[in-house]
């Protein structure tokens, strides 16, 4: 039996956010032993160079100091050892999101890929990992939440875990601290909840929600579900709203108001939005974690691994993270059009639609949608806001022309046999070839036009088979998102300055300048920081109530800082699109919309 490599994690000095992380190598390459630390962290696409936090590193072996070199910016060789090899290093830890680590007195949180070095030609061995209690009165309440399985370790306790491989090792993050905890059984699995940071949440009414949502998905898959526990892990803070997927567990940064209160029945929008993050996690345990590309089986987690798929794994995921709250009834149909509302109305006031293809979208996921900047809003479309709006057209062509017999639920349950269950990677074109399988319709075409094109898609059209009106109107103001009638019965459109801008003291410091604006064709430029309109200040109330009263056509002085330099910009409004999409159900019963809203079975 292979002995398995043995990895440390303690945390050496929470107030420097210093871990320090060890790992012991039975077997060492006799020819010396490399080792390597991820460059990305699967679900999140962007070379990330965990390795810049490593601080020291060094070797031993039987006691006596092993030489340990830099081949390249994550990769380290020891020399050859005869016996058992020793590394440790320090990792500094000052990133609170849910794809890095964090540490300081408060609580830690940590991925394996910022953290464990990969041995080299090592990656399929055991590994066990023992987390290690910190010192001092004030962590002794802390615990340990990870989905890992136990070796020793009490539940919710220090001491050792077991992972089969390398990639097992890494994809159960940890959380350490004085947190929250709540149980569900959903699918006959149990669901652990742990909230770390200040909240006042109303827990029941977190786990039967929570319960409702995951088993619906579990049955929207088919039982049993694929792991024997899952745990959410819960970060609430002022301001954030972001998760990660995992095999059996998902890290989700929330506002503390997302979380439900007590003595609150009603389902506030905030909450709402929380629940479609956990949904969206959540459905990945299927969909990228086990149905994933044949680009990720396996990862290299050394350089990109490029696909033009993640339309599909985030899109789709996308699609069913906000449908399936009204299908397990979380929510009502008119909530539900309300949130796709929202999602066109994003798409449609993304000028890059018209420049970048779904599919080259995906490609470049590496290179543009995680490094966005101030152009990206006029060169890039997102592969999960419009990556769910294909997805909606799939689903809604497929059950139009089947007469309800097929659905892109269908296509999912069988990825999910031919590819989930079996490990099997999906190729580039095994998702469009599967479609035409399970539906027996000729796809070509619209996969053509709706992936490898900027054409509009045909959503207004196929809405209307299933008994959805769509309207477009002009937005109201900058902070109108759409997804509900005008509250104003004017008529007259609001007038366009074609930036986007936040709040710097008293003055708007511009941040993109879109494509076609009054602002571009005057010479506003991303950075300009502009300080007043026709002599006034925006203050507090922003360019917003500036332009309030104004018409489209008329022309405003603006005046700006570009750097250190004053400068003096005319500029002629112009009047807003009608780029903001409201959803209503048509008068009448429609069998397609029920049985697509979930409210009679397939």
């Amino acid at each position: 039996m292979t002995e398995a490599v043995r990895y440390s994690v303690s945390l050496e000095q929470p107030e420097a956010h210093l871990y320090r992380v060890t790992c012991t190598v039975p077997e060492p390459d006799p020819s010396g032993q490399e080792f390597a630390l991820p460059a990305w962290i699967p679900g999140s696409y962007m070379i990330r160079e965990f390795a810049r936090h490593v601080v020291s590193i060094r070797a031993e072996s039987r006691g006596r100091p092993v030489r340990i070199e830099k081949l390249d910016k994550h990769t380290w060789r020891a020399a050859p050892a005869a016996g058992p090899l020793w590394v440790s290093c320090e990792v500094y830890a000052w990133d609170l999101s849910v794809r890095a680590a964090h540490l300081d007195t408060t609580h830690a949180f940590f991925n394996g890929a910022c953290v464990f070095l990969r041995v080299q030609g090592q990656e399929d061995t055991p590994c066990a990992l023992e987390i290690l209690r910190p010192e001092g009165a004030r962590y002794r309440n802390w615990r340990v939440a990870t989905a890992m399985p136990r070796q020793g370790a009490k539940p919710w306790g220090f001491g050792t875990y077991a992972a089969a491989d390398y990639d097992e090792l890494i994809d159960h993050p940890v959380e350490i601290g004085d947190f929250t905890l709540a149980s569900i059984r959903a699918g006959g699995v149990p669901h652990d909840i742990a909230i770390t940071g200040r909240h006042e949440a109303d827990i029941s009414r977190l786990e039967r929600d929570l319960k409702r949502l995951c088993e619906h998905h579990i049955r929207f898959f088919g039982n049993p579900a694929p792991m024997k526990r899952y745990l959410f892990l819960i970060t609430a803070v002022g301001e954030g709203h972001s998760g990660l997927e995992h095999r059996a567990s998902t890290a989700l940064l929330c506002a503390r108001d997302e979380l439900p209160r007590a003595g609150e029945e009603r389902m506030s929008e905030s909450y709402r939005n929380f629940l479609g993050l956990a949904s969206h996690e959540y459905f990945h345990t299927w969909n990228v974690k086990r149905i994933k590309p044949a680009a990720f089986a396996p990862y290299d987690l050394d350089r990109e691994n490029y696909t033009t798929l993640l339309w599909a794994f985030e899109g789709i995921t996308s699609y069913y993270d906000d449908l399936a709250l009204v299908r397990c009834g979380l929510i009502g149909a008119k909530d539900y059009l309300e949130l796709l509302g929202r999602s066109i109305t994003n798409c449609l006031r993304a000028p890059g639609r018209a420049r970048q293809s779904l599919a080259d979208s995906s490609f470049d996921a590496w290179i543009k949608y995680y490094r966005q900047d101030e152009n990206s809003p006029n060169a890039t479309v997102s592969y999960y806001g419009k990556g769910s709006l294909v997805a909606l057209c799939l689903d809604l062509l497929i059950r139009d022309r089947t007469r309800g017999q097929k659905s892109l639920d269908h296509l999912m349950r069988a990825l999910w046999l031919r590819h989930g269950r079996t490990g099997v990677g999906v190729d580039e074109d095994g998702i469009e070839r599967l479609a035409e399988e399970v539906t027996g319709l000729k796809l070509g075409r619209h996969f053509e036009e709706w992936l490898r094109s900027t054409k509009e898609l045909p959503l207004k059209a196929l809405l209307a088979t299933h008994g959805v009106n769509m309207q477009l109107r002009p937005a109201e103001s900058a902070q109108d998102k759409g997804g509900k009638p005008a509250a104003s019965k004017s008529t007259g459109g609001l007038a366009m300055l074609g930036v986007r801008a936040r709040l710097e003291h008293e003055d708007a410091a511009v941040t993109h300048v879109l494509e076609g604006g009054a602002a571009q064709a005057a010479g506003i430029a991303a950075g300009d920081v502009i300080v007043a309109v026709d002599g006034l200040r925006p203050g507090k109330t922003g360019l917003d109530a500036l332009l309030a009263r104004r018409h489209p056509g008329e022309r405003v002085t603006i005046h700006a800082f570009r750097r250190d330099e004053l400068m003096n910009f005319e500029v002629k409004l112009t009047r807003v699109e009608a780029d903001t999409c409201v959803l209503a159900e048509s008068a009448g019963a429609n069998r397609l919309r029920e049985h697509w809203l979930g409210r009679r079975s397939d």
